[in-house]
Parts: structure tokens; sequence; C-alpha cells
């Protein structure tokens, strides 16, 4: 538990997964976007963790629900009910939350609308000041880059409802380009894929073991000597209605992925086609950045830079860029200000 000394929070109020940072704690924080709800006693039975190994398991009268979806609130008041359940794990009072300071990050296409009702759900727990921060500029100061200088930065953060591509320069975003086509999406062509020539129902929390295990975007001479990883699929089969479990190797997860891939190279292409020449040298120079859960997908990097011929490099912190710069904005409420008023309408 963390105390109200510190009154500075960071939330990434992701589609897959919510983290939250305490300014002089770090990100406090990391659980699945999920609660769990007993709609016959009309009480939350859990978030988080627990509310997803629920999925595709609970029985009738427990609903397991996803509040956000493409990186959108689509359902507030399970939002509101989650967010408020994950802080009580890491605050002492959330009766006090009045007196806390939130930056929330926000994908970059997100309408007006939209923005509304992510600061609704914090404001309407009672925070004292709410600051809304675009994912890719969230992302890019977790990551390091020099947002504030007039040389151009490139970032693309590619999560689970959204990919979010931007080149940044003197605290603004200058182009950007945002995909609602991520990890989900991902998760749905594994799950197609297996259908189509396994002719087996697997699950979304299978597809997901799936691309976390053996996820692929790009296949080297190395994989085809050395052979290729594979992961043991369960699922139920569709002729006999029975459980079959198939093995399913990296190959065939890249074939899986290739075309959901193809959408975010698309994506990129896109977002640099718009940006000014001038930029465009700063680029050449320094590359793009890469975060969010999807940029962990083997060889997603050396994909985007065989398509575009940059440098492209995955963020140390790749999971937890957003909220680390969400948190650590709040440390120049000045700037953290600009950035708000400079994000794209």
């Amino acid at each position: 538990m963390f105390g109200f000394g510190n009154k500075d929070i960071g939330i990434d109020l992701g589609t897959a997964n919510t983290l939250i940072y305490v300014r002089g704690k770090g990100i406090v924080l990391n659980e699945p976007s999920v609660i769990a709800v007993d709609t016959s006693a009309k009480r939350i039975i859990a978030v988080g963790h627990e509310a997803k190994d629920m999925i595709g398991k609970a029985p009738k009268h427990i609903k397991v629900i996803r509040p956000l979806e493409e990186g959108v609130i689509s359902n507030f008041e399970m939002t509101a009910a989650m967010l408020r359940e994950l802080l009580a794990k890491v605050l002492d009072h959330v009766s006090r939350f009045s007196k806390i300071r939130v930056v929330i990050g926000v994908p970059s296409g997100v309408t007006e609308v939209e923005k509304r009702a992510v600061e609704e759900v914090v404001r309407h727990m009672g925070a004292k000041e709410v600051y809304i921060l675009e994912e890719p500029m969230a992302a890019a100061i977790g990551s390091g880059l020099p947002i504030d200088d007039p040389i151009g930065c490139m970032v693309a953060d590619i999560g689970g409802g959204t990919s979010d591509i931007a080149i940044i320069a003197l605290e603004g975003i200058v182009t950007a380009t945002s995909l609602r086509y991520a990890g989900d999406k991902f998760n749905e062509a594994i799950i197609a894929y297996m259908r189509k020539n396994y002719e087996l129902v697997i699950g979304e929390r299978m597809a997901e073991d799936i691309k976390i295990a053996i996820g692929c975007a790009w296949l080297d001479a190395d994989d085809q000597e050395t052979g290729f990883a594979s992961y043991d699929a369960s699922g139920r089969d569709i002729v006999t209605g029975l459980p079959k479990t198939y093995k399913i190797t990296e190959k065939e997860v890249y074939e899986a992925l290739k075309e959901s891939i193809a959408v975010i190279i698309d994506g990129v292409k896109t977002t640099l086609e718009n940006a000014p020449p001038a930029i465009s040298a700063d680029i050449v120079k320094d590359g793009i950045v890469l975060t969010g859960g999807g940029a962990l997908i083997k060889g997603l990097d050396t994909l985007i830079s065989e398509e575009t011929g940059l440098d492209v490099y995955v963020a140390p912190n790749a999971l937890e860029a957003v909220a680390e710069g969400t948190g650590t904005s709040l440390s120049n409420i000045d700037r953290l200000e600009r950035f708000a008023s400079n994000m794209l309408k």
C-alpha cells in the first residue's frame, strides 16, 4: 500500500492491461483490464489477473467483461469500477483520491468525445487534476526520446487495442497514425487460423498464449536450419466436439499473423509519407523506436526495418513505456500542460 505523500499518478488505461505509476515509486501495478461481476448478487468478484483467469470458464451468473475495446471505453460504468478496484490495491484510501493529480494515456486517434469519456471516469472518482496525454507522446517520454528538441523522433506503440505511430518534435506530434488494429487482432488471426487449418476452436486466452510464446513476424535462415519452435494448442474439435490438442509451429503463427502485421507496416509507412522532408532526414538518422506488447513479437523490428530501410529499435521498457511516460510527465506541470494543449484534434 502507498500513502498519499505521493500525489501524482500516471495511468496507462489499456485495452489489454492497466498500468499505474506512482510518482516516487514507479510502476506499482500492471494487471489485465478485465472485471468479473456476479450478476445475481450484483457485486464485483474479481478484477485484473483473477478476472482474466475466468475468461471462457465462468458460469452463467458471472459475467467477465473487458470494458475497453480498441483503445476506448466501451462500458463506462465497468471501467470506473475496475479502475477503482485496481487503485484500491495500491493506494491506502481511494476515497481520498481527490488529493491526486492524474495523467491518463489515450490513443492518438480518439475523438474529443472519447477523450472526455476517459477523463470523466477519473474525475468521477474525484481526482483533483486530470491531464490527457496521447499514448505515442507518453511512450516517447517513457522511452527517453528527445521530445523537446527540434530534431524529430519516431515511435510506434503497439498495444492491445490500438497501434499508435507518431513523429514528434518540439513537444508536439507532427504527424500520427492511429490504427484500431493491434494485439487483439493478432489473437483473432490465430483463432481464425486454427479453425480453418485444424478445425480446432481455441479461446482468446489460448490464442494470446500462442502469440506470446511463438508469435513471429520474420523468418530468417537460422530458423530454417535450426527448426521452428512449437506450442501445444488446445481447444475443441469442430467435428467431434471433443477436447483436442495440436502442435502449432512458429512458421504457422507467422502465416497466421502476416496479414495483420501488414496493416501495422502500412501505418508506419503512412506516417513516414506524411512527415515534412526536414523531419524525414532526422528519422533516417535516428530510426524508429517500438513500444507496447506488440513490439515484442519476434522479428517485428527486423521486418519494419526491411520494409522502410530505417533502423528500428525495441525500447528496453517496451511494456511499461506509456505508463512511465504518463507518470514522469508530472514532474513538470508546465510542460505537461503544453503537451496536453498540443494534442492533435
